[in-house]
């Protein structure tokens, strides 16, 4: 399996399997089916509510001697009411706990956005909103200080490596006055509608590997609610689009591959999602095969500038403008 080397030493894999929108009642099991088709990689999240259930799927894997724990690469992300010192460290230990894997391979700050602390026993499910589902209460929290509590995650041995999500560059600069520990990774929405060269050259000339998630663009979010979607909705999916077929009749594969692909000749690694048995092992296939340059230009050259996980549009009552 090819792997990318991250700036704290450790390898991990370029393809992986995205926990994000996985139903916790099917995690354990959509998990260890992963692991049996070939996935190394999981990506996971607070936010994403299936972490035990992921951690589980994985157990059931090692139990059987399918895999041991070393050869699992866990990443998982810190929510945006978690960011103050008083509560970024016990979270993320109880986040280590719910994986039950011993330790964190790349733990990451969810967003560059510091929410109103949220007793995690009184809300299931964290998302953007307080508990009337209606008001967005951003909190008065330094990254430096979310950061250090990354680096004490490092020093205690529970997380290999750390890193940041939906970070953008001025931040990532800031990041490197003070941090003790190197930025890993740095994990972005990337596909060919949204290209951000300039964050990609600027990460991986600092030596931050970066991770693409929504590879496949618009079909990410159409099953999500209206506000959430709306953007997707008015958008071509990618898999329609003239460059993305035609590298995908010229080389036999689906354009979902060649998406993927896209990505990974560029040393990003990306992490996509399937419950069907023949798309995860396509989306893994996506190493064996070169783009051309062309191919690769014409692709790009699909860039919008479109952003769909954006909560300065889908919060339209509390924007936070976190990419403006």
């Amino acid at each position: 399996m090819a792997t990318v080397k991250l700036a704290s030493g450790h390898q991990m894999p370029l393809v992986g399997f995205g926990l994000w929108k996985v139903p916790q009642e099917s995690a354990a099991d959509t998990v260890y089916n992963a692991i049996k088709s070939g996935y190394r990689l999981f990506d996971g999240a607070y936010d994403y509510q299936n972490e035990k259930e992921a951690g589980e799927g994985i157990k059931r894997a090692i139990n059987e001697g399918l895999v041991k724990r070393e050869d699992i690469f866990i990443t998982t992300k810190l929510w945006n009411n978690y960011h103050s010192k008083e509560h970024a460290l016990p979270m993320m230990k109880k986040q280590n706990e719910a994986w039950g894997l011993g330790y964190i391979d790349l733990f990451l700050i969810h967003f560059p956005c510091a929410l109103t602390y949220i007793d995690p026993e009184e809300k299931r499910y964290p998302g953007w909103w307080m508990q009337d589902n209606k008001t967005v209460s951003p909190a008065r929290v330094p990254i430096r200080e979310t950061w250090e509590q990354l680096e004490s995650l490092v020093d205690a041995g529970i997380a290999k490596s750390i890193g940041v999500s939906n970070f953008q560059a001025q931040s990532l600069y800031e990041i490197h006055t003070y941090n003790k520990h190197p930025i890993s990774s740095l994990q972005i929405e990337h596909h060919p509608y949204l290209v951000q060269p300039e964050l990609i050259q600027m990460a991986q000339t600092h030596g931050i590997v970066v991770t693409a998630y929504s590879s496949f663009g618009p079909q990410s979010f159409l099953e999500l609610p209206p506000a959430f979607k709306e953007r997707a909705s008015n958008v071509a999916l990618l898999f329609d689009a003239e460059p993305v077929k035609r590298a995908a009749a010229t080389h036999g594969k689906t354009p979902a591959q060649v998406l993927l692909r896209w990505a990974t000749q560029r040393g990003i690694a990306v992490i996509p999602k399937s419950n069907n048995k023949d798309r995860l092992a396509q989306n893994l296939d996506v190493t064996s095969f070169e783009l051309s340059d062309e191919e690769v230009s014409a692709i790009s050259a699909l860039d919008k500038g479109l952003r769909f996980n954006d909560p300065g549009f889908y919060l339209p009552n509390h924007p936070l403008h976190i990419f403006a």
